[in-house]
């Protein structure tokens, strides 16, 4: 009776040793590190960081970086890219999609640009507008056809892309 009592307690010890080790790896597949802007100090948190914070990286089980997450663009710009990517439809000699790429540049808004050429960019772009009007700009789920900066920004900033710097958009955007 001893005898297997005390191999029942083995194999207890064993399999709690490594349900602790997998817990303990998997905290450290989660780590965070960043710049604090306040203070410039370097965080580190289980946590994903606050909106504000720079440099961010997530650290994998083996220590090192994730390339995906190891980007100069603030966390708050990742999330809502990840969540609402932005395409922007243009044309060739086409004003109006300068100025909309330029606004999407201004406020760092990382978007794919698509230059309507070919038939089938023509019917994806009537598909997504109802027409082949450029510049049209796809923000996750809405659409806007053609370039008015106030749409642009309202649609931005419900999207969840920070604001430019100084709060308000630039006069005339």
């Amino acid at each position: 009776m001893t005898r297997i009592h005390f191999r029942l307690q083995n194999i207890v010890l064993t399999v709690l040793g490594l349900c602790c080790a997998l817990f303990a790896a998997t905290l450290h597949a989660q780590t965070w590190r960043w710049t604090d802007p306040a203070t410039g100090r370097t965080m580190y948190s289980d946590t994903a960081p606050p909106g504000n914070a720079r440099n961010v990286v997530r650290i994998n089980a083996s220590g090192y970086a994730d390339d995906e997450y190891d980007t100069d663009q603030p966390y708050v710009v990742r999330i809502a890219a990840e969540k609402y990517p932005v395409v922007l439809y243009t044309g060739v000699n086409c004003d109006a999609c300068k100025d909309a790429r330029d606004l999407l540049n201004q406020r760092n808004v990382p978007f794919t640009e698509k230059i309507v050429q070919s038939d089938a960019d023509q019917i994806e772009l009537s598909r997504l507008v109802g027409d082949t009007y450029v510049p049209s700009v796809r923000i996750g789920p809405q659409k806007i056809r053609g370039f008015d900066a106030a749409s642009y920004h309202s649609a931005l900033d419900l999207a969840g892309y920070p604001k430019p710097a100084g709060g308000a958009p630039p006069a005339g955007q």
